[in-house]
This record gives C-alpha cells, structure tokens and sequence, in this order.
C-alpha cells in the first residue's frame, strides 16, 4: 500500500509538471529575457536597471523578476517599474511555486524580464538535499531558473580585463549545458573603440550576438553597505539615476536585434490567474496585522503580504521610527532590515517600543524575523559600539559585528509558535551581520545549513516568533494562515 501510495504521488507530481511547463510554453508574453552573469559584480544589476529604466520609458508594462532570495535589488525593480519585483528561489519555496509564481504575474504586461543571481551557472549543486534533481547544471541558479521557465539568457561579461579572452568565456557559458538559450552577450566596462574592435573580432567566429556595448564611463554607481546596495527609500538622488540608466537603456543595447530575438512565437490559451500552491480559503472574520514598513523595516516578499490580504487579512502599514502603534490590530509583522542603521530614531520613540512591548505583554501574536528580532531585543549595539534601547522583549541584546552570517537553512521547529507546530520544518534564509548577546533557553528553531553545523535559534515567548530566519510563505500558505487564525484569537 505505502508503495502504491509513493507511485501515486508520483505520478502526481509528474502531472502537475508537465502541465505547468505547458502553460510556460502558452505564455501570452510579447518578450522573456533572463539577465544572468558570468559571476557576481560584472553588471548585472546596472545592465537590468538600464533596460526596465528605458521600456518603462518607452511605457512598456514589463514584469521583473529576481533570483534568489535577496530584497534589496527587487527594491529598485519596484521603484523603476512601478510593480511588485517577485523572487524566483526553489529552495525557499519550490520549482512548482517558481513556475506558479512566472505564470501569475506574467498575465497582462508586454515583458518579463529576470535578473539572475551571481553566475549563470552559480547554484547550490548537491549541497542541499533536494528530492529527484537531476539536471546537470546546479540547484537555484540562474540557469536552473532559464530551464524551469524555458527563458533565454542575456548574458553580462565585465571585459574590463579581457579581450580575445572574451571568446572562451561566451563559448563555454554557450556550450556548457546545450539547453540554454544564449540570445546574446552585453558587454560590460568596455575601455575604448580599440578595446570594442578586439572584443567583436574575437566573437564574430562564434556567431553570438553583442546586443549591449556599456562603457567604463557608463558605470553607475549606487552607494552600498553591510548587506549591499543601499534601499531606495534612502536615496534622496535615485531619479537622477533612473534617468541616467534609461539613457543607458536608449544608447547602449542593440534594440533592433534584441527584440526580435525575445519576441514568442507561440500564443496560446490563457492562464489562469488564481495559481497557489496549496489551499488558500479565506479566514473569516478578517483581522488588522501591523506591518512595520518604513526605513528601517522593509525587506518584505511581495508574495507573503498578497497572500496575507489573500487569506483575509487587512494589512496596517506603520512606521516605528515616527509613529505609534496603530489601533484596533490583532497582529504585528516585523520584517527584516537596518534597525542598526537607524537605532538612534528607533531608541527615541518611545511610544512605539512601549505600545509594541504592550501589545505583546497582552498575548498579540508577532512575527518577527532579523531586523524584526533586533527590534525585539533590550538593545541594539551599532557598529560604533553605542547602545540604543529597543523594545525589551526578548531578554538579550542584539549586536552589530563584521562577520556576515549568509546561508539557506533548513529549520525544524522545536515548539508551537503563532504560525508554526512544533515538529514542522521549512526552509529559509539568513542574512546578517549581528549576533545575540545571550540565547534562548528553550530555541524555536533546530537549523541545518550547507558546509555548516546544526545550531539552535530563534525565540519563542509569549505569542511572539522571532528569528534571524527569513521565511517566503508562497509554498506554504499554512504559515499566513495559522498566524491569521492565532490574530483572530485577540480580543479588540
């Protein structure tokens, strides 16, 4: 029986692939394009912002996507195209979900177009135990994502340093796995016409085409930090460097080549707009969650806030560095962010951390994750080594260091919490250059990483789940909904 049970599944999920990479395939797009690297800094980043910049410019609806599970780049995808960007990362949710997640917000724009994460070829491989993988190329990485979503690749090469060069690296990339679709390469950091000659005279033989040329002098630079680029609500001249970047989108890439290499071929039958992994029925009554959402709180998924309001949730955005808890919620968000950066502001208001610290004394289920945590500590130390009081709920002191902390976790929970039962495991990320001062005595989450020991962490106290662990809930709508129907508990 339990074999008949495991074919069963099986054929199952068979099933359930076959018919979303058909979907994939009917896609209604006019273009897909996935911006990958040969590795991290050549200009990913600058190469996507430059061309959402000028199709926005040139009022094109265009869809962003990232790989990955980092919040600061979708930032700016937002910023520049007005839309939610939305992560493509099966390790944190799942390759059903990632598929899902290109189909659904696909529907109704001109474009989609996804930045990739380090590398094209830049993955997790074999060092996390994922069930039935086995492409050749590495779990989670850009080109494990152009497959899954059957996208061709624009790939960006930082010639800085190369010239002839260059042909051994297009044709490697191009060759190492037949199945990816290279469109073209983009030059990046280009030097001089000179420089330009001898990089197209090694790559004519190849037959690639160069569908950008960006110059030295092209370079952009955003400021960056301890967890990289610095949040676009922080940038006080970032339309100055929108406009720069959709002049670069104008000048710099071949459209008359590009478009036609992205324009599909097949239109098929529509897609559904309802796709979601797992059930998805609406709590009733609905409830009013806190959001922190400002400056120092704003790495949030866009998937988990939809799939909150989704689920029956009304969402109540506020800021704790300038106002006071607001009335009549049920529940508190924390997400993650830069508290360190703006410890000071956070310190001096205080209505905020003692109508915070009340709400959780009465039993209002939180959920806090890495900057959400901090903010749930007594103190946050910044990397001046000046203390700043926070809300003092968690009995130990956040403290900022240079060691970053950077790695998938695979967590199993070690006791009940407002959106989890002890014994469940999910997957999740960390991202942070802080530590705690003292440890839980009884931790939440049991965490196993690649090339890292098991450690316990997280705290469980009171109706408040804290944790340097960030969590995408798009695969498991079990989470929003538990921490709904806990928020439904509170008396208003």
């Amino acid at each position: 029986m339990e074999v008949q049970t495991q074919i069963c599944n099986l054929k199952s999920q068979i099933s359930n692939q076959i018919n979303l990479q058909s979907q994939i395939s009917n896609l209604k797009l006019t273009m897909t394009i996935a911006i990958a690297g040969t590795s991290s800094g050549v200009g990913k980043t600058t190469v996507t912002l430059a061309l959402l910049a000028y199709l926005k410019y040139r009022g094109i609806q265009v869809q962003s996507f990232k790989v990955g599970p980092d919040y600061i780049d979708p930032m700016f995808h937002e910023y520049v195209t007005g839309r939610p960007c939305r992560n493509l990362d099966p390790v944190i949710t799942s390759e059903a979900y990632v598929q899902q997640c290109f189909i659904r917000h696909s529907q109704g724009v001109e474009l989609a177009l996804v930045e990739g994460v380090m590398g094209l070829y830049d993955g997790l491989g074999n060092q996390l135990p994922i069930d039935n993988y086995q492409l050749p190329i590495p779990f989670a990485s850009t080109a494990h994502i152009a497959r899954l979503l059957d996208l061709p690749v624009l790939l960006v090469i930082d010639c800085s340093r190369l010239s002839g060069s260059v042909a051994a690296i297009a044709h490697g990339y191009r060759s190492f796995d037949p199945k990816i679709k290279l469109a073209g390469v983009v030059l990046n950091r280009v030097g001089s016409d000179r420089h330009l000659q001898l990089l197209k005279d090694a790559l004519e033989p190849l037959e690639i085409p160069i569908l950008g040329v960006l110059r030295r002098q092209d370079n952009i630079s955003i400021p960056d930090r301890h967890l990289g680029l610095v949040p676009t609500e922080e940038l006080s001249e970032l339309d100055d460097i929108i406009d720069q970047l959709a002049h670069l989108g104008a000048s710099c890439f071949d459209w008359e080549q590009l478009l036609p290499l992205l324009k599909s071929d097949t239109v098929g039958a529509g897609c559904t707009n309802s796709l979601s992994v797992g059930e998805t029925t609406v709590v009733k009554p609905p409830c009013r969650i806190g959001v922190a959402r400002d400056r120092a709180f704003n790495f949030y998924y866009a998937d988990n806030l939809d799939l909150l309001q989704q689920l029956g949730a009304e969402l109540v955005f506020w800021s704790p560095l300038t106002d006071e808890l607001p009335k009549g919620i049920q529940g508190l968000y924390f997400g993650g962010g830069f508290p360190e950066v703006f410890a000071q502001q956070l310190a001096e208001n205080k209505l905020a951390c003692e109508s915070v610290r009340h709400a959780i004394l009465t039993g209002m289920p939180t959920y806090a994750e890495c900057g959400g945590l901090m903010y749930l500590c007594e103190q946050i130390v910044d990397f001046e080594k000046k203390s700043w009081s926070m809300v003092g709920i968690l009995p130990t002191t956040a403290i900022m260091s240079g060691r970053l902390t950077l790695g998938y976790r695979q967590a199993t929970v070690l006791q009940d919490s407002p959106i989890f039962g002890a014994g469940a495991t999910v997957w999740g990320h960390e991202f942070h250059r802080s530590h705690l001062s003292e440890k839980p005595t009884k931790p939440l989450f049991q965490l196993r990483g690649y090339h890292s020991p098991v450690t316990e962490e997280g705290w469980r106290l009171h109706q408040v789940h804290a944790s340097y662990v960030h969590l995408h809930f798009g695969a498991r709508p079990e989470i929003p909904r538990q921490f709904i129907q806990n928020c439904l508990s509170v008396s208003l």
